[in-house]
This record gives structure tokens, C-alpha cells and sequence, in this order.
């Protein structure tokens, strides 16, 4: 079996691809759409120029008509005899149409006429009517007033003449006179179009020729300043694809000195690239710091649990369920942490903070020192178990570093719903008082973790008075020790 041969051409697919990327670019459009918009006025301003043009011109033409035809109807009043009026200008065919409508004179070499409404080409008689009585001896004066010519505008038609086997379009002007003897008589002049179609035709053409040339101008101007404008952002693509296939976030995209649009889009291009950065290696250090947080209980409570199984009578119970507890709390904190980065909002709960408080504050059983409580009515919006929690991380975070009493208040303060904690410790350092709102931080680098903790808590609650739109922030107490402030809009009913 004879195998067709094989084809060696390359398939278009990519052809088309590259045809189709290219007019689906920004620079493309740009140029078609500015292309489109001039051709589209171009078209306009050339349309009322060739009709501005060609309505002046045959009004220029019916003047001339209306000239002509009173020229003609002042010699018919100056009872100027049919044969002798001189019609014979070849740019202004006449017919002269009695009151019965009969063509009583008209232009000698006329062959052809429409448009007049007489389409007659010769007088019907070749009679001249008479000027008046032999015995008349009326004045040269009283004869030039004998005839009445209409002062009203000439009506004015279009239509076509043949004269000498020439045939052009013309424009008709009609007067009306009213010679004595001759009664009413009507005058039609023409005066020729070729002007007018001659200059239209030649502006069309110069526009038909021009329109295009301007238009492949325009379009590579267009492409040419759109090009040269989009060059920073072909500049900050190809740097965005480098960043992302190498993971590179310390790279950063250029930034052009033009003072526009697409220099305020590189610029915050870049700071997004630096929060993401910043994102990323929080999370590294976050995720790192959990590992080794969750490392030591889960190695102490295997170690308890194998001494255990090897020696029953060694068993830690208390130590194994401490580090479970531990182990317990580390983990909901994490979890917490995870669905606050993830924007979980805190819903819209009805919770008076003096009521919380009080509740909370009832069920703590270990506590090292004693709590005070001032509690005042303060109504918040939001979600209880949050609130709680934050509670519960300023308390125990009093707790490890009182002396002998944490104080809990609570008040309503304006627009605020306000909960304090507060102990009589060391306080906090002014210069640490925002470091200790960072996850796994901890002052005293002396204390053990097992009475320290995980330092998650203030972060926790931080995270959420934010989500809560309020804020959280420590100061010296005013009997010194450390004062944690939450400030957290009031409800509104």
C-alpha cells in the first residue's frame, strides 16, 4: 500500500495565535480605536464639506438662473418684440411660456429641456405679437412701464438641458412679468451645474485619496506613541513572569521616572511585592516557630508515655496531662491565628463586656494571685467566644507577671466599650510595647516555656480587636505594672 506523502508545512495554529495575541493587545486596540474614531469624524467633516459645498454652489447657480431670467422678463416689460429679445447665450437656455402655458420664445440651439415644467423646445408660432397701435405715440418712458415684473423670489427647479448635442444639469429659475398685450408671461433661465459637480467631484476624490493616507498616519503614530507609552508595562510583566518563576520576592519590578498611571502602578506594584515578602516571611518564621513550640510538649508527653509503658509505677500522669493541655491550647491558638490570617469576621452577637467578664472571670479556678473586678456595662457587637478569648490571654498574661492582685474593669466610654487588665508587675518597657503584640514573643528570655508560654496570646488578641475594628494597646498602670487597654466600638441598637 503506497503511503500518502508527507506534508513538510508548518501548521498555522500558531500563526493565528500570534495574529490573535497581537490584536487582543492593549496597543492594537488603542490604534484601531483611535484609527475608528478619526476615520468616523473624518468621514463627518468631509460629508458636510462636499454638501456645504454643493448647497453654496447651486445657490450660486440659482442666482445666476434668477439674474438671467429678470434680465429677460426687463426686456419683455420694455415690450422688446419675441424675435428680437437675443437668447441665444448657450450658459443660460430661456423659455418664455405664455399665460396658456405655449412656448411663445425660447433659446435658439435648445434641443432638450426638463425641469421647467414646458418640455416645448420651440415657439408654437412664429407670429411676434405687436408692440401696440401704429398711431400710438406713447413715450420710450411710458413703454419700459408697461410691463410689471414680479418682485417675489423666483421659484427655483433642477433639471437638465441639451443644447449643440451638449446635455448638463441646470437650475431653473422661474419670474413672472405682465407685458401689455402680451398678458402674464413666464420666464425660465437656467445657469449650468458643471461648476458645482466639477468642484464636488474634485474634492471627493482629494478626500478619497487623502482620508486613507492620514488614517495609515494616524494608526502608526497611534502604534508607535502607544508602544513607546506601554514599555514600562511590558517592562513590569516581564519582571512580574521572572519573580514568579523563580519565587524571587526581593525582586521588584522597575519603576519609570514618567509620573503617570503606569508609574503609580509599578509603585504600588513594588509595595505589594515588599507586604507579600513581608507576608511570606512571617508566615516562614510563624510556621517555624509553631514546629518548634509543638515540638517540645509532643516530645515530653511521648517521653512520659514510653517511660510509662516500659515502667508503669514511673508514669508522670500530672506532667502528661499538663503537656496535653499545653499541647491543647497551642493548638486552638493556632487554629485561631489561622482563620483570623484567613478573614474570618467576627459576626454580629450581642455582648455586654461587664456580663462576659464577670462570667469568665468566675470559672477560673488556678489562678496565682487574686482578680479584682470593676465591672461597668459596656455593649459591643461581635463574637463572644473572640472576646472571651481575649480575656482569657490578658488575664493569664497578668497572671505570670503580677505580683499580688490583676484588676479587670469594664466601662462604657462614648462611642467605646472599653475592658481593661491590668496587674502590679514590672510593666512593659516603652520601647517593647509594640514587640510584644508579635507572635512568639516573649520578654524574659530567663523563663521557661512551660511558665512563659507559647507568646501567642497577645497576638491572638490584638488580631482580634482589629477584626472587631477596635484596638489594643498597653501603658504603665497607674500603680504601676502593665495596663492592656481594649478598645472596641459600642453596640448600636
Amino acid at each position: 500500500m503506497k503511503l500518502p506523502p508527507v506534508s513538510h508545512h508548518r501548521p498555522t495554529g500558531g500563526v493565528a495565535r500570534r495574529t490573535l495575541r497581537v490584536f487582543s493587545s492593549v496597543r492594537a486596540r488603542a490604534t484601531l480605536g483611535a484609527t475608528l474614531v478619526v476615520a468616523v469624524a473624518l468621514v463627518a467633516a468631509g460629508a458636510a464639506v462636499l454638501l456645504s459645498l454643493r448647497a453654496n454652489l447651486a445657490d450660486q447657480a440659482s442666482g445666476q438662473a434668477e439674474s438671467a431670467a429678470r434680465g429677460v422678463a426687463s426686456r419683455l416689460a420694455a415690450n422688446v418684440a419675441y424675435g428680437d429679445l437675443d437668447l441665444d447665450d448657450d450658459d443660460h437656455p430661456v423659455q418664455v411660456v405664455d399665460g396658456d402655458g405655449r412656448l411663445v420664445a425660447a433659446t435658439e440651439d435648445l434641443q432638450a429641456i426638463s425641469g421647467t415644467g414646458v418640455a416645448d423646445i420651440k415657439p408654437r408660432s412664429a407670429a411676434t405679437p405687436p408692440k401696440g397701435d401704429d398711431d400710438d405715440d406713447e413715450s420710450e418712458g411710458d413703454a419700459l412701464e408697461a410691463g410689471d415684473i414680479s418682485e417675489d423670489a423666483a421659484d427655483v427647479t433642477s433639471g437638465s438641458a441639451t443644447i449643440d448635442g451638449e446635455t448638463q444639469d441646470y437650475r431653473f429659475a422661474a419670474v413672472e412679468v405682465n407685458v401689455e398685450k402680451k398678458d402674464d408671461l413666464t420666464v425660465y433661465a437656467g445657469a449650468s451645474l458643471a461648476a458645482q459637480q466639477s468642484a464636488v467631484s474634485t474634492a471627493l476624490t482629494s478626500m478619497l485619496i487623502g482620508f486613507p493616507l492620514l488614517l495609515a498616519v494616524i494608526a502608526l503614530v497611534t502604534w508607535l506613541v502607544t508602544r513607546r507609552a506601554l514599555r514600562p508595562v511590558d517592562a513590569i510583566r516581564s519582571e512580574m513572569a521572572a519573580i514568579t518563576a523563580s519565587e524571587d520576592l526581593a525582586r521588584r519590578v522597575p519603576e519609570p521616572d514618567t509620573h503617570d498611571e503606569i508609574a503609580r502602578l509599578a509603585t504600588t506594584t513594588n509595595e505589594t511585592l515588599a507586604a507579600l515578602q513581608s507576608s511570606v516571611e512571617r508566615q516562614r518564621r510563624f510556621v517555624a516557630d509553631a514546629s518548634h513550640e509543638l515540638r517540645s510538649p509532643i516530645a515530653s508527653l511521648r517521653t512520659q508515655l514510653e517511660v510509662g509503658a516500659a515502667h508503669p509505677e514511673l508514669l508522670d500522669v500530672d506532667g502528661a496531662v499538663e503537656d496535653t493541655v499545653r499541647l491543647q491550647e497551642l493548638a486552638a491558638d493556632l487554629l485561631l491565628l489561622a482563620r483570623l490570617d484567613a478573614g474570618e469576621k467576627p459576626g454580629g452577637g450581642h455582648v455586654d463586656l461587664a456580663a462576659l467578664a464577670r462570667e469568665e472571670l468566675s470559672q477560673r479556678t488556678r489562678d496565682r494571685v487574686d482578680v479584682r473586678m470593676d465591672l461597668k456595662n459596656a455593649e459591643v457587637n461581635g463574637s463572644r467566644n473572640q472576646l472571651a478569648r481575649v480575656l482569657g490571654n490578658l488575664v493569664n498574661n497578668a497572671q505570670r507577671h503580677a505580683h499580688s492582685h490583676v484588676t479587670v474593669a469594664t466601662r462604657a466610654e462614648g462611642t467605646w466599650a472599653v475592658l481593661e487588665v491590668s496587674d502590679d508587675g514590672n510593666g512593659v518597657p516603652p520601647s517593647e510595647r509594640d514587640r510584644i503584640f508579635e507572635r512568639f514573643v516573649r520578654l524574659d528570655d530567663a523563663r521557661t516555656r512551660d511558665d512563659g508560654g507559647a507568646g501567642l496570646g497577645l497576638a491572638i488578641a490584638r488580631d482580634v480587636a482589629a477584626r472587631h475594628g477596635g484596638t489594643l494597646t498597653v501603658e504603665e498602670a497607674p500603680g504601676g505594672g502593665a495596663l492592656f487597654e481594649l478598645r472596641v466600638p459600642a453596640a448600636t441598637r
